[in-house]
């Protein structure tokens, strides 16, 4: 995995979303970057080591796991990142809430280039564009996402199936003729009843596209192609809306990639849609 950050930023979200990936001392070792951050242009290998209870040979693996050549290259894109916003300190719980959410998803943004794939992008158009039936499936949260990228691909001209309730998003992946493409949306990959779809999906013979915020998941194992927005913490035990504004933000430049592919059949579908808001608008 090769690190790809606009303006020296998205390190943490790239070390976050490929955190899985490591194991044992090598995972300290990514927890010490994403701990110290732009701090880590102060520390040499073997502070890093230090502070990770590892060797300094688990430091360079670690780094060229991420996708660096080694510590120094690492070194430099965390002391590109801008220094992190302080943990606010307004009294009032609306405004401590308005600005860490703020903060969270300016983050979640800020680092959606570091984690999606422009060849995952491409070829995510690509399948899309060719398949003859669509199903996107997401549960929870991500089920307002799924909602909401049936419409986007609907408006663009594919046909679309979007089931709300779970086992009938399993029937329908099971279904699903070889030549047709699955969506699966979800936060963590690892929500039963997608992860559960999108295997049906993949065992009728269709393409299976993931998007996630995690680079390695049970979602990712079993798809075709896993696009990677985010990689962001939860904050109360749920998945914050920075994540949620990833993964909307990926669903948008797939779109427009497709919009790009599709040409004059795309445009068609947006002109469509435009008259159906258009009769339905005051």
């Amino acid at each position: 995995m090769e690190f790809n950050s606009s303006g020296g930023r998205g390190l943490a979200a790239h070390v976050r979303a490929h955190l899985s990936e490591l194991r044992d001392a090598e995972a300290r070792v990514a927890q010490v970057v994403l701990d110290k951050g732009a701090e880590l242009v102060h520390l040499s290998v073997s502070d890093v080591a230090q502070l990770a209870g590892a060797a300094p040979s688990s430091v360079v693996r670690a780094c060229q796991r991420l996708g660096f050549r080694g510590y120094q290259e690492l070194k430099i894109a965390a002391a590109r990142e801008a220094p992190a916003s302080p943990p606010s300190s307004e009294a009032d719980p609306a405004a401590r809430a308005l600005a860490e959410t703020v903060r969270s998803a300016r983050e979640a943004l800020d680092g959606l280039a570091s984690t999606l794939a422009l060849d995952a992008l491409r070829d995510a158009a690509a399948a899309l564009d060719t398949a003859p039936r669509v199903l996107v499936v997401g549960a929870g949260l991500s089920g307002a996402v799924a909602l909401d990228t049936a419409y986007r691909l609907r408006a663009l001209g594919c046909v679309v199936d979007a089931p709300a309730d779970p086992l009938t998003a399993q029937l329908a992946a099971g279904l699903l003729p070889p030549s047709a493409v699955c969506l699966a949306i979800s936060h963590t990959g690892a929500t039963r009843t997608t992860v559960d779809a999108a295997r049906r999906a993949r065992t009728a013979g269709a393409t299976v596209l993931a998007l996630t915020s995690y680079a390695r998941s049970p979602l990712s194992e079993i798809s075709t192609r896993t696009l990677v927005a985010g990689g962001q913490d939860r904050i109360f035990g749920l998945e914050t809306v920075a994540s949620r504004l990833a993964h909307l933000a990926a669903v948008d430049a797939l779109c427009q990639t497709l919009l790009a592919v599709r040409g004059v059949e795309a445009d068609k579908g947006l002109a469509m849609s435009s008259d159906v808001t258009a009769d339905h608008t005051y």
